[in-house]
This record gives structure tokens, sequence and C-alpha cells, in this order.
């Protein structure tokens, strides 16, 4: 379940275009809202049939090209800490650098399948200076291209093969809820506090530490997963407050889950990091319920939670849709309602609406606020379904799909949400040809 791939390396060795080059595949279906992402980390890649996702380490270089080592490895030790398989880039152009040898030696120590991607090897001379990179002491290297794609297709042979197939732990047919967010906004606490203090029930099997832990909750007529990624893990040396760390930590969790609470230190607010996490949660088209923890800790008198509601509301737009609930670990204030909203976005995440009552009300909707006309072209829109998909998609046939812009997609959307409770679950718009 949710294999993930790092690309680590120095600056200025082609980490992002490789990362691009794998994950366009997709990117035609991923609705990539404007500024969402500058510094596009995470992305999804299919080869031949299998999905899995790709983490560039680079997204995250603090300063410019002068990335200290430091930081390159500490980006390194959580790629390991937190990936399936690393890409570790090199640059055919300028041999082995120092930095290359230090990446090296912490990846050698490891023991995780570590891929050589010998890059900028557009000609046949570069092919021969390539297995140069050898002397750094991994096994498999691919020569490769990222500019012009040649090699890539090799390279993703072999990386299909690696992944762990996906035979997966049998699981009953009940929602998966993922406590999500930054370090120290009192994710464990929550986890405590719902499931009692008895779960440190560590099983110390090899290869528990990269799957999700499935904890059953079954008590005051709930009955669900939660998933905790934190499995058995080595503290490393690395400092928590690391961005990259998180949202690495976020991704697998967020991939294994129906509904993802997001939790916000309340003494924070919303950060770029929180952010985010929102989008990973989003472009995963997962449930979203957000929880401002720590709320006891907040000065009332400055600060209403309507006024904090708004703030956090604003922080997340376009999407704004979501429960909000203030809870506090400590005084276990509303933990059994973040619960019980849990649940409800599930439902709405699972909400059907017969195709009659769509239209019924749809195409009232239509002909109030038909779509603008463009270019002296009038759109007409014949008929609407809701998809057969597991998160709610609507498809509009029409005459001129083409023609219909993104506001009046979101426009949709919204008249979608005013009618039925979609709370805190990303929807998908699609103009067909009918």
């Amino acid at each position: 379940m949710g294999n993930i791939a790092a690309i680590v390396g120095r600056p200025n060795v082609g980490k992002s275009t490789l990362f691009n080059r794998l994950t366009e595949t997709r990117q035609a279906i991923v609705n990539e809202e404007s500024g969402v992402t500058r510094d596009r980390i995470y992305g999804k890649c299919i080869w031949n049939g299998l999905e899995f996702s790709v983490v560039d380490t680079g997204g995250y270089a603090v300063g410019s090209d002068d990335i200290f080592e430091e930081e390159i490895r500490k980006q390194v030790i959580i790629a390991i800490e937190e990936a399936d398989v690393i890409l570790f880039m090199l640059d055919v152009t300028t041999g082995i650098t120092d930095y290359d040898e230090m990446v090296a030696d912490i990846l050698r120590r490891s023991d995780k399948k570590v891929l050589m991607v010998a890059n900028k090897v557009d000609n046949p001379e570069r092919l021969a200076e390539a297995s140069y990179f050898y002397a750094l002491g991994l096994e498999e290297m691919f020569p490769i291209s990222s500019i012009n794609g040649s090699g890539t297709g090799e390279l993703l042979d072999r990386l299909v093969d690696i992944f762990p197939s996906a035979e997966s732990v049998e699981q009953l047919d009940i929602p998966r809820f993922a406590i999500v967010g930054r370090p120290n906004a009192g994710k464990s606490s929550i986890v405590n506090a719902f499931i009692g203090q008895d779960r440190n029930i560590v099983t110390p099997i090899s290869g528990t530490t990269r799957d999700s832990i499935y904890t059953r909750y079954n008590k005051f007529g709930h009955d669900f997963y939660l998933v905790d990624t934190a499995g058995v893990r080595k503290k490393t040396k690395v400092h928590e407050d690391l961005e990259f760390y998180s949202v690495m930590r976020a991704i697998r969790a967020i991939e294994n889950s129906d509904v993802c609470l997001l939790m916000i230190d309340a003494t924070r607010g919303v950060e770029s990091q929180d952010q985010k996490i929102f989008q990973l949660i989003q472009k995963n088209k997962k449930g979203i319920v957000i929880l401002i923890n720590k709320w006891d800790l907040v000065e009332k008198d400055t600060m209403t939670t309507k006024k904090y509601e708004e703030d956090v509301r604003r922080k997340f737009a376009p999407f704004v849709d979501f429960p909000i609930i203030f809870t506090s670990v400590i005084t276990k204030q509303r933990i059994h309602k973040a619960l019980e909203m849990a649940v409800s976005v599930y439902e709405n995440k699972t909400r059907k609406i017969p195709t009659s009552k769509l239209n019924e009300a749809m195409q009232q909707v239509v002909s109030d606020n038909p779509p603008p006309s463009t270019k002296g072209k009038y759109i007409k829109i014949k008929y609407i379904m809701q998809l057969p998909t597991n998160t709610p998609a609507f498809a509009f046939f029409c005459n001129l799909p083409q023609y219909v812009r993104d506001p009046y997609k979101r426009f949709l959307e919204n008249k979608i949400r005013d009618m039925w409770d979609f709370s805190g679950v990303p929807i998908q718009v699609f103009m067909r040809k009918k």
C-alpha cells in the first residue's frame, strides 16, 4: 500500500526535472489549482499498471545553491526512514563531488534499496563516463537524460520490480481515519486520548515500520481504523522541526486513509507546512476535518473561535467547505466530537445522489445560470450524473465541454454543496461530450 520513491542528491543535479518527468503522466489528471505548491515535491507515477508516489527532497532546499551539508544530510536520512526506494541523482558532467561521497556514505550504511541515477547522459562518451560512479560503492546505476527522457523506462521497470507487491493485509470494510499534522501539534496525544494509553503494543516484526499500523476503534457505537504511520521508529538525530519531515510522514498516512484529521496547533496558527499537508489531502481526494488543538492555551479575549475559523478558511481557500473543531487533548475537550465529525465526513464522501434528483435540481440551476457563451458558441448541458468513483465526482454532459471554464465549474460545485452535504470532501466536476 502506498509505495514511495524518494529522489535525493545535491542541488542542481536535475532532481526536479526527473521528478517532473516521472510524475507528468498524472499531471493531466491532478487538478493543478493556481497557487498549489510552487515547490512541487510530491506526485504520483503510474508505470506498468502500478501506481506509486514520488517525493523530490530538493523541493526543500533552504537558501539556494549554497545549501549546506547538514541540510542535505538530514534530507537523505529522512528519505531513508520514510521511503521504500531511494533514487540517488548524480551529474555525469561534474563527476563525483564531496557532497556525492557524503550522500553515498549515508546510503551505503542504510539497508534501503538504492538506485544511482546518472543524469545528463545524452551521448555515447558520457555513457562511458557514467560507469565511473560505481566507485561510490553502490550496486545499481541507471544512466538517463531527464531532459529528453532516455533511460527513464529502464529505471521505472526496475523501480516497479523492487516495490513490494500489493498483497495487503485483509482488512474489514470500515472507514480508515488518519491523524496528520506538524510535529508537536499533539497527534500522538489525541490517538492516546481516543484509544486509551494501552496502545504501545509493539510488534517487532521486521518491516512493520514501513507500513501503516491500523488500530481498530470499536466503542461508543463507532467502528473504524485509526491509521498510524509511526510504526516502530528508530529516533534519528534529525530535528523534528524540519518541514520536509512532517510532509514525508504525512504522505503514507493520507494515502492509506479515507478521512484525515489535520491537527493544527492553535498557538501557532496555520503555517506553510499545514497548507502543504492540506494540499496533499486534497490531491488524494480524501475527506478533511480540521482540528484546532491546544485551544485551552489561546487568549480568548483576543481571539474568538469565529474569527479563528475565518482565518483558517482563508488560508486553505479555495476549498473551504470543511468542518473545524476546537479541541484540547489535555482537557479532553471535544475529542469525541472530532470522531463524530470524521464519521459524518466519511458518510459525505460515500454519498451517492440518484441521477433523477441530481438532474431535477441541477438542470434548474443551469437554466437559471447558463454557462457564459464563448466566441458566440452556446453551451447546452443535457444531462448530469454522479460518476461511480470512490470520491464524489460529477459529469455534466454537454455539446462543447472544452468551452466551459473553471469559474463555472466552481459555481456548479458550490451549488451541489448547497443542496447536498459534502462538507469535508473534495468534489470533482467534469464536462463531458454527450
